[in-house]
């Protein structure tokens, strides 16, 4: 029987380069890789050699003497792709850049220090015959971003895959400067000024507005920020949450929203095992929230959620997971999501445990309430014909209908995209479609929302590959300093700033915090006790 691939799949890909018999796919060369929810193994050519299971940085790849009754759908799952997709189809090739001659050291700043940032900075120093010096600015105190802050707490193998990055920002040609923000302490202009490009990598850090009345209510929030609340982020750690209704909505239904309704409807039990940050945890506890409805504006057949996700909903302890209706599945692998779709769709409430309710064709058309959020008023049917409407009680309506990028100063920005506009990573005036010198983009600022943390490994060497042939081809303007002095001049504007050692402090102190009381870590959300720990300072000192 072969390895099974299960959840979760970061598409890192870094297994399909080490297996002897190329049965792991979509590869990254293949067109089905950027719209897969998951990498999956041909039980057919599979020799269970275990060369993916070490390679895989998150732990999803398992042997089949390994499996767990949890697990034990992914056999399917992974089998249905084959019978979906017997022959893979190719990308075209991407154009090599051919560097024989090195024209001098290249200089690269990149702005973040998460999945996308990190990977371009490998894609970078991958290219031995081209010495590339790296400058990576991250606004906060610690790196990682996606995969600190927007990962759930409770995918902690997930968060494995940032052992990786921090060996990648631990690389001798790499300088981090962390709590160092662009716009504040340091200007678009002077990064140029020190470095052949300049890569914004840093995410999207705004929401998608319904746009109905009574949005703006108190109770009324997005889906982000309560994410970035309960992994401990510091711009929302002094959030509060009303948690004391017994009913919660969240609109939207991709792997984020069910993200929310799971963190929202565990065990308390269950979620003090994970690095969950302090005040969420006891807020938590505290909460009396019973019953959370997700809200899906298109049948069940057009979800967005991903079928690994969707069978880990299923298998929360103490939730029954119910669904308004199900569907007919065309394809071997929507057939494996129908069945579990069913079964929601046939299953009632068990008495005493919490719920989480899949709802689906069901559009917002009001947030009710006077003072704060006391409902919510949906269209009935399809959003483009409903006409009926029903009004759901909650006391709680989170948003999570995609998120968007914010514009940063200097730096072209489409704002019907929430994106800077680019080609293949180039940044490009919007105005003449011209290439904006030095500049470019990776990651969810480049191309919007989209993908998991692996997604972002092909979208860095696109822009990796963009840099290299523009340096190689003479069109970046030369750096009028060397590395030491931008080095010296972000110390300068920015005495507290933090490098990895610092950061090494901070992940030092938050897991020993962890040990004290059973937990992977205990995390820092407060900034000035960050930057004492990271100074070696006492916590408090500040």
């Amino acid at each position: 029987m072969a390895h099974v691939v299960t959840q979760p799949c970061c598409k890192d890909a870094g297994c399909v380069s080490v297996c002897p018999v190329d049965c792991i796919h979509p590869t990254p060369a293949e067109r089905l890789f950027r719209p897969s929810e998951m990498l999956y193994i041909d039980p057919e050519k599979c020799i269970d050699c275990g060369a993916c299971v070490d390679e895989c940085p998150v732990d999803a790849i398992v042997p089949p003497e390994d499996l767990t009754a949890e697990t034990q759908s992914f056999v399917e799952i992974n089998a249905a792709y084959y019978q979906d997709n017997p022959t893979p189809v190719p990308e075209p090739e991407p154009e090599r850049i051919e560097v024989k001659d090195a024209p001098g050291v290249l200089r690269v700043a990149i702005v973040g220090s998460g999945p996308s940032a990190s990977y371009l900075a490998e894609a970078l120093l991958s290219d031995r015959l081209l010495p590339v010096e790296i400058s990576v600015l991250e606004r906060l105190p610690v790196p990682g971003g996606l995969v600190r802050f927007g990962v759930a707490p409770d995918h902690r193998s997930t968060k494995e895959v940032s052992a990786g990055f921090l060996r990648t920002l631990g690389r001798k040609n790499v300088d981090v400067f962390l709590g160092v923000e662009v716009g504040t302490h340091v200007t678009h202009e002077d990064l140029l000024r020190h470095h052949h490009a300049v890569v914004y990598a840093s995410g999207t850090s705004g929401d998608r507005a319904l746009g109905v009345p009574g949005e703006d209510l108190p109770g009324s929030v997005s889906a982000r920020e309560f994410v970035a609340w309960y992994n401990g982020h510091p711009d929302h750690a002094d959030r509060v949450f009303d948690l004391s209704c017994e009913r919660a909505v969240v609109v939207g239904n991709g792997n984020v929203a069910l993200d929310v309704a799971r963190i929202l409807s565990s065990d308390v039990a269950r979620l003090v095992k994970t690095d969950i940050a302090p005040h969420a945890l006891e807020a938590l506890a505290a909460s009396r929230i019973r019953e959370v409805v997700v809200l899906g504006r298109r049948g069940p057949e057009s979800a967005a959620f991903s079928t690994a996700e969707l069978l880990g909903l299923t298998d929360l302890p103490g939730v029954s997971v119910t669904a308004s209706q199900g569907f007919s599945a065309s394809t071997a692998l929507d057939r494996v999501r129908e069945e579990i779709l069913g079964r929601c769709a046939a299953a009632t409430a068990a008495p005493g445990e919490r719920r989480i309710h899949l709802q689906f064709l069901r559009s917002p058309v009001k947030v009710l309430g006077t003072d704060r959020v006391e409902g919510l008023r949906v269209a009935v049917g399809d959003a483009a014909n409903g006409s009926a409407t029903e009004d759901i009680a909650a006391g709680l309506v989170l948003r999570s209908i995609g998120f968007r990028g914010a514009p940063v100063p200097s730096v072209p920005f489409d704002e019907g995209t929430g994106t800077i506009p680019n080609r293949a990573g180039a940044v490009v005036d919007p105005a003449t479609g011209e290439p904006v010198p030095g500049v470019y983009t990776a990651g969810w600022i480049k191309r919007g929302p989209s993908g998991v943390i692996g997604s972002n490994k092909v979208c860095s060497a696109e822009t990796a590959a963009s840099i290299l042939s523009d340096f190689v081809g003479g069109r970046l303007p030369e750096p009028q300093a060397d590395r030491q002095a931008f080095s010296e001049f972000v110390v300068a504007a920015r005495p507290e700033r933090i490098d990895l050692q610092g950061w090494r402090r901070i992940d030092n102190h938050e897991k020993s915090a962890g040990r004290a009381v059973g937990r992977p870590r205990v995390k820092l959300v407060d900034r000035d006790e960050m930057i004492a720990v990271a100074l070696g300072e006492p916590v408090g000192a500040r």
